[in-house]
């Protein structure tokens, strides 16, 4: 029932666009190619996708699907302003029939139209280069984003530390290794005294990190790596054979992280102590509202840790932050998540704009943002699932000072 909606939506959406081409070119050939790259997307969506589990998603069924919204979001643009313009054309022509009669010289109509068709095709054309764009370079586009919090309780020997956050690798829709090694490259180059990892380094399975286990060995910071879980990293979206098969790839999954050198921090803390002063890392498993997992334990992560500490946090999903962190009376500094990748799609002009549509699901979803002395980053992500690749909200490495004293820049 689904795929008969589906594909019913589609070619309603494909009729409408097609008399925009039809306006300004009426020749064989431009109605020939319309439909036969209409029907090759469609077919091969289809073909790739029918009947598939979501264990079975890869690179194909990546680009499929990449292929149908790079030629469907420019067709709903043309539908939109076609529609915006029938608005007020049909009411017109209705008018001049019953004033005019049947034989009512409207020959003006199909030249508007040709006008119309032509500033609709040529809106069009923008999110359809910038999808493309998105799809061949977008997802390896990586930024290296700085930023400096001041605190007047940083710990003096803390002054200027520095710290990179990386989050949702997702390597089982990478492909291509160069591209990672760029930029575990560009992370090294920051020399950071820490490197924070904020979860989901699969999609669904241990196995798809293996390949990518080496590249991601060389990341070095003078403190370490620490690492929490994301939601995907549990295995939670495929069907096992198993629940030992299950149980078994989380525990291959910690393995690969303890192989790269991540500590990987399970509601746990650790201490980083500098010249007899110290900060805590807080890790919890992935806690997160509106169905995700919830198995993160702030309380038991901080069972060894004192309240006058000065804290980071490390939680996968920042609608924790919003729901239990902001209001837990430990006072969380500094929270770093990721999760949302921003959507993978928004526009945004560093510093003084930033939209996607993901902002109508998370209040928190790319940046710094601050609620009652305490900061949160959340991270645009490293990777990439579902879309394969990246339109104006491009991967991030994400770079913090911390900083003594009360103005944040």
């Amino acid at each position: 029932m689904r795929w008969i909606i589906f594909l019913l939506i589609f070619i309603v959406i494909d009729i409408y666009a097609f008399q925009a081409f039809r306006a300004i070119s009426k020749t064989v050939w431009m109605t020939v190619l319309y439909w036969g790259v209409s029907l090759l997307v469609l077919g091969n969506f289809i073909y790739r996708f029918y009947g598939l589990s979501r264990a079975d998603y890869g690179n194909p069924q990546a680009y499929a699907f990449a292929m149908v919204i790079a030629f469907l979001v420019p067709k709903i643009i043309v539908l939109g302003v076609m529609f915006a313009e029938d608005i007020f054309r049909v009411p017109q022509a209705i008018f001049r029939y019953f004033t005019e009669g049947p034989n009512a010289n409207v020959k003006y109509m199909p030249s508007r139209r040709a006008f119309i068709s032509k500033i609709a095709l040529g809106i069009a054309a923008i999110p359809f280069g910038a999808i493309l764009y998105g799809i061949y370079n977008g997802k390896y586009n990586f930024k290296v984003l700085k930023y400096t919090l001041s605190f007047e309780d940083l710990p003096d020997a803390f002054d200027g530390y520095k710290l990179t956050q990386i989050s949702d690798i997702h390597s089982g829709s990478f492909d291509n290794k160069e591209k990672v090694a760029y930029a575990i490259d560009l992370i090294n180059a920051q020399q950071s005294d820490v490197i924070l990892f904020t979860g989901d380094m699969v999609n669904n399975e241990a196995r798809e990190m293996k390949p990518y286990a080496d590249i991601f060995g060389k990341l070095k910071a003078k403190d370490g790596l620490y690492s929490v879980l994301g939601n995907h990293d549990y295995g939670d979206y495929i069907r096992w054979e198993s629940d030992e098969a299950k149980r078994q790839n989380l525990e291959d999954l910690k393995q690969i992280q303890k192989q790269i050198g991540f500590d990987l921090l399970l509601n746990e803390s650790r201490y980083i102590e500098r010249n007899g002063e110290k900060i805590a890392l807080v890790g919890v498993e992935n806690w997160g509202a509106g169905g995700f997992k919830q198995v993160g334990d702030l309380k038991k992560a901080v069972s060894n840790i004192q309240k006058e500490d000065f804290k980071i946090l490390l939680s996968h999903d920042p609608s924790h932050w919003e729901k239990q962190v902001i209001g837990d009376d430990y006072h969380y500094h500094l929270t770093l998540s990721g999760h949302t990748h921003g959507m993978q799609f928004g526009i945004e002009v560093p510093g003084w704009f930033k939209w996607s549509p993901v902002k109508w699901r998370y209040k928190y979803w790319a940046g710094i943002y601050e609620e009652l002395g305490q900061f949160i980053n959340v991270n645009r992500g490293f990777g990439y699932i579902g879309f394969p690749g990246r339109v104006g909200i491009w991967p991030e490495i994400t770079v913090i000072e911390l900083k003594k004293g009360t103005k944040t820049v």
